[in-house]
């Protein structure tokens, strides 16, 4: 008898506006998003550049991918090899590239699954955190940047879901 409880077999092929094979179930692209606000209340928004696999042109928040260099090269944590807070190194790492901006200790929001046109399975995990300093200088990535408080957020072409997560950040620094 297997410890492993049974699962209904998954559909390899989706069907949604694409057809694809995921090759590999448990392998996923690990993202980390920033809803990165200033002193203002306004909230930072870069737009993809048009050759991003992924939702080109549309306006979004900074972030990127885990990558094992953000922990593989710095001494262990722990015991066995293991690293803590690679997350937040990773997120630290790809907000100074993308924008050149320091921000605050990361918060966690809330994380979200997709996947990508060329059927790469996607974990996006979004935190929320302070502009420290810096002067916003864009990487080949993004194409253009804005502030904008929640409202404005409304009259930019948004990844799905973004102008609500900044409307959460919204009203969890309202209290």
């Amino acid at each position: 008898m297997s410890w492993k409880k049974k699962r209904p077999k998954s559909r390899s092929k989706l069907s949604f506006n694409f057809c694809m094979e995921i090759k590999d179930k448990e392998l996923h692209r690990i993202a980390i998003t920033a809803i990165i606000y200033n002193k203002d209340r306004k909230f930072l928004i870069t737009r993809r550049n048009l050759s991003k696999k992924a939702f080109p042109g549309k306006w979004t928040v900074p972030g990127g991918g885990l990558e094992t260099d953000d922990y593989v090269d710095t001494p262990p944590t722990h015991k066995g090899d293991q690293w803590y807070n690679a997350v937040e190194t990773a997120l630290r790492r790809e907000v100074k590239e993308e924008v050149n901006l320091e921000i605050g200790k990361p918060q966690y929001l809330l994380d979200l699954t997709f996947i990508r046109p060329d059927g790469i399975p996607v974990l996006v995990l979004s935190y929320y955190c302070e502009f420290l300093s810096g002067e916003v200088k864009l990487d080949e990535d993004s194409t253009d940047y804005k502030w904008v408080t929640a409202k404005e957020a409304e009259n930019y072409d948004l990844i799905d879901g973004i102008l609500e997560e900044i409307k959460m950040v919204e009203e969890m620094l309202k209290k």
